[in-house]
């Protein structure tokens, strides 16, 4: 299944999106971007975030959850060479060359390097941090490889572009105010102006995201973010003719009044979405603000949802000839990426104690647990997530049922092992997408799928689905190799309620489901002639109320 996935990942993406070619570099041409080949160019790309700029919810540590505030909590624990020992194992297992061609292979054709400006910046010693620069050499090369350019994002600027933890900065934006804001600007356009001196003849360079997500503080203009713009594109300019430059909107990257009209002529509105609408009508302003002021868009960051909701966005994006860059590649215990690192024991243990709901464990100890867990970032130690590549990439998503693993008859089936599909294809559920404009998954449990499915684990049977309402089904796909009479039993918990089970759309059964708390009951379905062959299971949840474990299926003559 996986094998014969990744390979139809790849013929879509590569039937859909132009390859870089040619000698000369990525540019605009009035509303689009196009490639080395000089052909319009709808890019579909993904981030690497958490890699050289960690964010809390990507690893698990509570609190801002911000590099300064993950770093205080290491130190706490581990001490300061600790602290170092971590963050440099760290830095090597997050990403590394097979991340890089595992991303190629699963279809994406660029890549976001986000990245805190302290990774080029030495602050100590107020001159350019080489290390930082031979990390970038590095990646690059393995980048080039792999055939994927590369878009640079200066996820945390000097003093903070926002006044949260995404930007590094608690409770200020000091890129824009304060006593500092003067000195901060000049650094962040020093940097950038370094960058373009050092890459400005690379052609795997796409081009450079300026600041991410800028929120200006009360009393700053968008004006005021304009001329910041303005400054750092003269910068550049002065040594790079080359690149694309990527213009964030105010507010997360979503609002642009005030900084049109355009300011050069190679540069790209570049928006961000999140827990929001997908009605086309929702995101027209966008592309107003392309078609108003000729300047082309890129949809910069965006994921953190369910996939029917990759889906639909994905498509629209494309559909209106704007390209993409999914946020992110790899988080812990996630299921929202394509890669799902496992948290660790005694890193779960060192959560606890950061959260105030375990003991502190001792230095040893806890040095331990994050080298163990900087182990786990690897990619091998990684789970494959090939549900959430699918919905991006593959049209069929929003009409075709695959099998999410192999079933057949007779047999166990659990319950969270239903078809790959949109909803309304594989599965429909009362809430299958987040749009409701605050952060967190379109689902309860937030674990094994990434569906509007609600899944918990379950000690059990490892995963279990919960939160049902009347309305709700599953489908499964199965074989059945000789054809026969069928018994039936779902296994339950939790409240009561009622289900039915169908065979390619007509009844099998439908019973009562007891209200058994934490133990298991066995649901009677009764007994049913299946023909040999392909066939379709439906389960139905008529009155919502309780778990779903198992169905298992035993010849009835």
């Amino acid at each position: 299944m996986r094998q014969a996935f990744l390979a139809l990942v790849v013929l879509a993406s590569v039937a859909v999106s132009a390859q870089p070619g040619g000698d000369g570099y990525y540019h605009t041409r009035s509303t689009r971007l196009v490639g080395p080949d000089g052909q319009p160019d709808v890019l579909r790309g993904i981030g690497l975030g958490g890699w050289l700029m960690p964010e809390g919810y990507m690893v698990r540590v509570p609190g801002h959850g911000s590099p300064t505030t993950i770093r205080q909590q290491a130190v706490e624990v581990a001490g300061e060479e600790g602290a170092d020992r971590y963050f440099e194992a760290f830095r090597a297992n997050y990403v590394r060359e097979e991340d890089i061609q595992k991303i190629a292979e699963w279809g994406y054709d660029h890549v976001r390097l986000p990245f805190h400006y302290k990774v080029l910046w030495d602050e100590e010693a107020g001159a350019f941090d080489e290390s930082g620069f031979a990390l970038f050499d590095e990646f690059l090369e393995w980048c080039r490889e792999a055939g994927l350019p590369v878009i640079f994002d200066m996820h945390a600027a000097p003093g903070g572009q926002s006044e949260h933890n995404i930007a590094d900065a608690h409770g200020t934006a000091e890129l824009w105010v304060g006593p500092n804001a003067a000195a901060n600007q000049a650094l962040t356009i020093r940097i950038w102006a370094e960058v373009a001196r050092r890459y400005r003849d690379d052609r795997l360079v796409i081009g450079y995201d300026i600041i991410n997500e800028p929120v200006l503080p009360e009393g700053v203009t968008r004006a005021e973010l304009r001329d910041f713009y303005v400054r750092a594109t003269e910068a550049i300019r002065a040594i790079d003719p080359h690149h694309v430059l990527f213009i964030e909107g105010d507010f997360f990257a979503n609002f642009f009044d005030g900084l049109t009209p355009a300011f050069d002529d190679n540069m790209v509105w570049s928006f961000h979405k999140y827990w929001s609408p997908t009605d086309p009508a929702e995101m027209a302003r966008f592309v107003e603000l392309r078609d108003s002021t000729g300047v082309p868009l890129w949809l910069g960051e965006t994921g953190e949802n369910s996939n029917d909701w990759f889906h639909e966005v994905s498509t629209w994006a494309v559909e209106n000839g704007i390209g993409w860059n999914w946020w992110t590649h790899k988080k812990i215990e996630t299921v929202t990426s394509p890669l799902s690192a496992p948290m660790w024991p005694g890193y779960r243990d060192l959560v606890a104690y950061w959260r105030g709901e375990g003991p502190k464990p001792d230095r040893e100890t806890a040095e331990a647990a994050l080298l163990a867990q900087a182990a786990a970032l690897h990619i091998d130690s990684t789970t494959f997530r090939p549900d959430v590549l699918w919905s991006l990439f593959d049209p069929a998503w929003a009409t075709l049922a695959v099998p999410f693993k192999p079933h057949a008859l007779p047999g166990t089936i659990d319950a969270v092992d239903y078809d790959l599909g949109a909803d309304g294809v594989g599965y429909h559920d009362a809430r299958s997408k987040n749009e409701g404009g605050t952060p967190g998954l379109a689902n309860e449990g937030g674990v094994y799928r990434n569906d509007g499915v609600d899944i918990a684990r379950d000690g059990e049977l490892g995963h279990r689905v919960g939160w049902t309402e009347a309305g709700e089904w599953l489908q499964y796909t199965v074989r059945v190799p000789a054809g026969g009479t069928f018994g039936a039993v779902a296994s339950t918990s939790g409240g009561g309620g009622r289900l039915a089970l169908t065979v390619d759309g007509e009844p099998w059964g439908e019973a009562a489901v007891p209200a058994s708390g934490a133990t298991w009951a066995e649901v009677d379905l009764g007994t049913r002639a299946v023909p040999a062959g392909p066939r379709v299971l439906r389960v139905e949840i008529v009155e919502g109320g309780f778990d779903l474990g198992r169905l298992t299926f035993v010849p009835a003559d």
